[in-house]
């Protein structure tokens, strides 16, 4: 049995400023709580299974602040079907408003097929700070197969066209050329205050967009060292913030 989901968060500044969420809409498997310092995404069900269609919306009106944050790493299967399960997020966020997207890393399982497709569409001092983290496989595993795909525009304009394809057990995916024998990899995306310059290191390189913008990518090994790669080389707290933003 498949599953069909659609969540939906609003974030919206209060006349003194303090952000409220008028809308915080959860479907299983995708099932939204707050806490005092973000909404956490948890998961309801086992999955994503092969042949689920999850998306989530996300509205940060102007001068709102939204920290979007998982409980756990997420895990894709395989379905009976061999079908390719999807997971979409579609964000907008106003004028001096900010989101904040920081998942633990999406785990895709032998055999599975994944693709994630991650749309922001910001206005002209809006900022971001949006986190992707990819593990080929638990643990014995060569893993599956993931699609991943990043569209962010920025006051009307095209900002980044980003995605990748990988699966572990294609020699083109693990070669030198994507993950150099990686397991791991991963991408930063940073709008506003923070944003490092280009720069290039060991598995991790800095792409600026713009004055105040940056994609970070990075490949790793393990889950710790891909974390403190995108972040900077910074370690990371208990709640997965990153040292590069403010």
């Amino acid at each position: 049995m498949t599953l069909t989901a659609h969540a939906h968060v609003v974030a919206a500044a209060d006349v003194g400023g303090v952000t409220r969420f008028p809308v915080l809409s959860s479907a299983v498997p995708l099932v939204l709580r707050r806490t005092p310092d973000a909404v956490y995404l948890v998961g309801g069900a086992a999955g994503p299974l092969g042949g689920d269609d999850l998306s989530l919306s996300v509205e940060v009106r102007d001068g709102g602040l939204l920290r979007l944050r998982t409980a756990a790493a997420s895990i894709a299967l395989p379905g009976r079907s061999g079908a390719e399960s999807v997971f979409r997020l579609t964000a907008t966020v106003g004028e001096h408003a900010r989101f904040e997207y920081l998942p633990e890393p999406l785990v895709v399982a032998e055999g599975a097929r994944h693709r994630v497709e991650i749309r922001v569409t910001l206005a002209g001092t809006a900022s971001l700070l949006l986190r992707d983290e990819l593990i080929l496989g638990r643990h014995g595993e060569r893993g599956g197969s993931c699609v991943t795909t990043l569209r962010a525009d920025r006051a009307g304009r095209p900002l980044l066209r980003h995605g990748i394809a990988v699966a572990g057990g294609d020699e083109v995916s693990l070669g030198p050329a994507v993950l150099a024998g990686h397991r791991l990899t991963g991408s930063l995306l940073i709008v506003g205050p923070g944003a490092p310059p280009g720069s290039y290191g060991d598995g991790v390189a800095v792409l600026p967009l713009a004055d105040d913008a940056a994609l970070v990518t990075a490949v790793a090994h393990d889950a710790h060292t891909l974390r403190r790669r995108l972040s900077g080389g910074e370690e990371t707290g208990a709640n997965g913030d990153c040292g590069l933003h403010p």
